[in-house]
C-alpha cells in the first residue's frame, strides 16, 4: 500500500501547486532569492491529461525543489550559497552572473540609452544604439561602455565613452535579447574591479522581415582572378587579403548600412523600417569569439560570382571615376549585370536587388587611376544593381571589434600600394568612409534615390564614421584636428530618400497592412485644379522649376501610421504649389512628380499647362470634358494627335456594344463599335489581322469604365475594365513597359480616350466629365 503522504500529494489539486508556489516565491520582501530575480511564473495550464505540476513543467530551480519538498514532508534544503558553483562567479568576489540582474539601486552612472526604449521591436540583426552616462553637462566622463547578453549567446562588446557620450552597435537575434551595459571609468570608484556597479539592462526583440525582397551582396570576380583585393603588406601580414577576408569585411560593411539606415529612418519618424539581406548558416565572422569557438551563426550572406570576362580584360575598360575620358563608360556595369543575371537567373517579373563588390579593382599607380572600378547604381527590368570597387577594402572593419578602430585609424595611405581614392582616404579612416560611404551612395541609386541637396545622396559620407563613434580623429581631407561627434554633426539620409525607403518593397515589415495591387499614381485636370488618385495612397510630391537640378521643395501626405489618414485622393492647385517655392521661383515653369505608398511614380512635366484649357474640351451639349494625363512620350516619327469623344456619351440612344482592339507587339489602334454597326477608331488597323473582340453585356447595363495600361516609350498594351468588374485580356504586349490603372476619380466617367498615333500609338490617355 502506497505510503499515506503519497495519498494525500495525488488528491491535491492542480490550483494548489500554482498557490503554493506563489506562496514560497513572494517570501522574500524584495521578491528575489539572493539577489536573484525567482524564475518567471507560469500562467499557462496543464496540457490534458498531464498530471506534472507545473514547476517541473517549467522549472528545476532550486526555489521549486524547496517547494515540491515541503509537499513531500522531506527536509528543507538550504539555497542560501548556492552560487558558489557558478562559472561566473568565480571570475571575482561577488561578481553576480551574467544572466542574473542585481537589486542593488541603480548607479547615476548607469548608461541611459536614449535612442531607444525597453521591449520596443526591431528589424535588423545589428541595431545603433546611442545614449549617455551621468549629466554631459555638468560632469563630462571618459570612459568605456561594456554591451553584454544575459544569455552570453554573443560575446561582449566594448565602445568608448567621451564626455559622457557614447555609441554602440548590438548584434540581435531573432527573439528577446536580454542585455546589459556596464560604465566603467578610472575616475569612479568600483571601475577596477570585476563587479561593475554601473550598470543598466533592457530588452530589445528582434524580427526578421522575411516578407521583404532581400538585398543580394556579391563579391565579383575575373574569371581568372585569384581573389585577393589591394592591401598594404603589413595589413596582408596581419589579416590577409584574400576572399576569406573580403567576405568579412563586405559583410560588415552591409551590418553598417543597415544599422545607420534603421536608425536614419526612426529619426524621420518612419519607423525601424530597413531593408534585409539574404542569410545563411555558416561559421559566425562578426566577432573574434566566433572565429575561435567556429560558432555557427546565421549571418548576411556573400554570394562570389565569376565574370565571363578576365581580370585584364576588367581592368582595362579603364573605368576609374578619376578618368572622366573614358570611352567605354558603363561597360563594366553591363558586364556585372550579365554575371549576376546569370547567377541568381530571375524568373520575368522576379526582380532581384543587388549590391556588387568588384574585387579585381586595383591601384596603378604608374597612371595613377583605379583600374577594374565603377561607382554606378541604377538599372531596369528584373535587376536593380549597385557597383562598387574594392580599393578600400583593407581599411574596413571585418568584425564589431574593428569598427572603432577601423574608424579612428590615422594611418596614412600608401600609395605605393593603395589608393588615395578622389584625394579623399589620406588616412585608414578616411578610406573606410569612402569606400563603405561611396558603396551605400550607389546602393541607394540601387533603391531609386537621386542625388540630393544633402545627406548620403550627396557626398556627406564622407563623415560616415560619425554615426559609430563619439570622438573623430584628425583629417587629411579637412585639415581639422577632429573631436567630439554627436548626433549633430552626423551624416545622414536626405529626408526624401526616406520617404522613398518608406514605399519601397525591401522596406516593407510584417507589421505593414497588405498594399493593393495597383500601385500607380493618376493625375485629372478638372474644373479649378488638378486631381490626384492612387490605390495605394499619395506618399509625396516632388516639386521642381526650371533650374532645379536636385528636388528642394517637397508636400508630404499622412502615412496612417501616425503621421496623418493615408489620402488615395488628393486636390492641387498651382497657386498652393507656388506658395511653397522661394519667392524668387514662384513664377518659374512647374514640374511636379508625384510618388505612391506602392511605389508608382507620375511626372506632370509643365503643371500650369496640364491645368490650362488645353486640357479642356467642350462637348457638343456644352458639357466640359479633361484630358487625363498621357502616357507614353508621342515621339515616334510621324506621330500625329488623335481624339475619340464617345458616341454613347453624346448622344443617349446610342449604344456602345464592343470594343475591337488591333494589336501585335504593341497597341496599334482601338475600334469602339456601337449597336447601330456605327464605330470609332483611335489609331490604326494593324497588327494581327481582324483584331481581338470585347463585348460588352448590354442587358446588364454593361459600360467602360477605365483601363489598364502598358505603357513606356509607346503603348504596349492595353485592358479594358467595365462596370460589372470584368477585365478584357491585356492585348498587346502584355509585360512591355510599365503598367497604369486608368480610372477616373469619383463623381466623373469615361468620355472618350486621347492621344497619338505613328507606326502604332505612342501616346494615350483618356477623357473623363462629370
Amino acid at each position: 500500500m502506497a505510503p499515506a503522504f503519497l495519498k494525500d500529494f495525488r488528491r491535491r489539486s492542480k490550483a494548489s501547486f500554482r498557490t503554493d508556489k506563489t506562496e514560497r516565491s513572494t517570501d522574500s520582501s524584495n521578491g528575489t532569492i539572493n539577489g536573484s530575480v525567482p524564475a518567471a511564473k507560469s500562467t499557462s495550464t496543464l496540457d490534458s491529461g498531464s498530471n506534472t505540476p507545473p514547476t517541473l513543467l517549467h522549472s528545476s530551480s532550486a526555489s521549486n525543489l524547496q517547494v515540491l519538498g515541503d509537499k513531500l514532508g522531506r527536509p528543507t534544503i538550504a539555497t542560501a550559497q548556492n552560487n558558489r558553483y557558478s562559472v561566473s562567479g568565480m571570475s571575482g568576489l561577488g561578481f553576480p552572473s551574467p544572466n542574473i540582474k542585481s537589486t542593488l539601486p541603480t548607479s547615476q552612472y548607469a548608461p541611459r540609452i536614449l535612442s531607444i526604449s525597453e521591449n520596443t521591436w526591431v528589424y535588423q540583426k545589428v541595431l545603433l544604439i546611442y545614449g549617455t552616462v551621468a549629466d554631459p553637462v555638468t560632469q563630462a566622463l571618459d570612459g568605456n561602455l561594456t554591451v553584454s547578453r544575459l544569455d552570453d549567446g554573443f560575446p561582449p562588446t566594448y565602445w568608448p565613452v567621451s564626455e559622457s557620450h557614447f555609441k554602440a552597435l548590438v548584434y540581435l537575434s531573432p527573439g528577446p535579447n536580454r542585455l546589459r551595459f556596464d560604465f566603467t571609468s578610472p575616475k569612479l570608484a568600483n571601475s577596477n574591479t570585476s563587479n561593475p556597479i554601473h550598470s543598466s539592462y533592457m530588452t530589445l526583440h528582434m524580427l526578421p522581415p522575411l516578407s521583404a525582397p532581400p538585398l543580394q551582396l556579391v563579391i565579383l570576380l575575373g574569371k581568372d582572378s585569384p581573389g585577393t583585393f589591394d592591401a598594404v603588406p603589413a595589413r596582408i601580414e596581419k589579416e590577409g587579403n584574400d576572399l576569406e577576408s573580403a567576405i568579412k569585411k563586405f559583410r560588415m560593411a552591409a551590418y553598417l548600412w543597415q544599422a545607420f539606415t534603421a536608425e536614419q529612418m526612426f529619426r524621420n519618424k518612419l519607423g525601424r523600417r530597413v531593408f534585409r539581406m539574404e542569410e545563411e548558416w555558416v561559421s559566425g565572422t562578426s566577432n573574434y569569439r566566433d572565429r575561435e569557438t567556429g560558432t555557427m551563426r546565421s549571418e548576411a550572406k556573400i554570394h562570389v560570382v565569376r565574370s565571363s570576362k578576365t581580370v585584364s580584360e576588367i581592368r582595362d575598360l579603364d573605368l576609374a571615376q578619376q578618368n572622366p575620358n573614358a570611352k567605354r563608360n558603363g561597360e563594366l556595369f553591363q558586364i556585372a549585370s550579365e554575371a549576376v543575371k546569370d547567377h541568381f537567373k530571375p524568373m520575368p517579373g522576379q526582380k532581384q536587388y543587388v549590391s556588387v563588390l568588384l574585387l579585381d579593382a586595383h591601384w596603378d599607380k604608374t597612371a595613377k587611376t583605379i583600374t577594374g572600378h565603377a561607382a554606378l547604381g541604377g538599372g531596369g527590368g528584373d535587376i536593380q544593381l549597385a557597383i562598387f570597387g574594392s580599393q578600400a577594402l583593407q581599411s574596413y572593419p571585418s568584425s564589431l571589434e574593428e569598427v572603432v578602430p577601423a574608424f579612428t585609424d590615422c594611418t596614412p595611405t600608401d600609395t605605393e600600394y593603395v589608393a588615395n581614392d578622389c584625394n579623399e582616404s589620406g588616412s585608414n579612416w578616411e578610406a573606410a568612409n569612402i569606400g563603405i560611404g561611396a558603396h551605400l551612395h550607389e546602393t541607394g541609386h540601387l533603391f531609386g534615390c537621386p542625388h540630393q541637396e544633402s545627406g548620403v545622396m550627396l557626398r556627406d559620407y564622407v563623415t560616415f564614421n560619425r554615426s559609430f563613434t563619439t570622438r573623430e580623429p584628425y583629417s587629411t581631407r579637412t585639415k581639422s584636428k577632429g573631436g567630439l561627434v554627436l548626433q549633430k554633426d552626423e551624416c545622414g539620409w536626405h529626408r526624401l530618400d526616406c520617404l522613398r525607403f518608406r514605399s519601397h518593397p525591401c522596406f516593407r515589415l510584417p507589421t505593414d497592412p497588405p498594399l493593393n495591387p495597383d500601385d500607380t499614381v493618376q493625375v485629372w485636370p478638372v474644373e479649378n485644379s488638378i486631381l490626384v488618385t492612387a490605390a495605394t495612397g499619395v506618399s509625396y510630391l516632388e516639386i521642381f522649376t526650371d533650374d532645379d537640378e536636385l528636388c528642394h521643395t517637397w508636400q508630404e501626405f499622412g502615412d496612417g501610421n501616425g503621421n496623418g489618414p493615408v489620402q488615395r485622393q488628393v486636390i492641387l492647385t498651382e497657386q498652393d504649389l507656388r506658395n511653397r517655392l522661394p519667392e524668387d521661383k514662384r513664377k518659374s515653369r512647374l514640374k511636379v512628380i508625384v510618388k505612391a505608398f506602392g511605389g508608382g511614380s507620375h511626372e506632370i512635366a509643365d503643371f500650369a499647362l496640364l491645368a490650362s484649357k488645353a486640357s479642356r474640351t467642350r462637348l457638343p451639349g456644352g458639357q466640359l470634358a479633361f484630358r487625363g494625363s498621357k502616357l507614353g512620350m508621342s515621339q515616334m516619327e510621324g506621330s500625329q494627335a488623335e481624339e475619340v469623344i464617345f458616341h454613347s456619351t453624346i448622344e443617349q440612344t446610342k449604344l456602345l456594344v464592343q470594343v475591337k482592339v488591333y494589336h501585335g507587339f504593341a497597341l496599334d489602334g482601338i475600334e469602339f463599335i456601337y449597336e447601330d454597326t456605327t464605330s470609332q477608331l483611335f489609331g490604326k488597323r494593324g497588327g494581327t489581322p481582324g483584331g481581338s473582340d470585347f463585348n460588352l453585356d448590354t442587358r446588364r447595363g454593361e459600360y467602360i469604365t477605365g483601363f489598364y495600361v502598358r505603357a513606356g516609350f509607346w503603348i504596349d498594351g492595353i485592358q479594358i475594365l467595365t462596370s460589372l468588374g470584368r477585365k478584357s485580356p491585356i492585348f498587346g504586349n502584355a509585360i512591355g513597359g510599365s503598367g497604369h490603372t486608368l480610372i477616373p476619380p469619383r463623381g466623373y466617367g469615361v468620355a472618350g480616350i486621347s492621344g497619338s498615333c505613328a507606326a502604332w500609338v505612342d501616346g494615350f490617355s483618356i477623357i473623363i466629365t462629370r
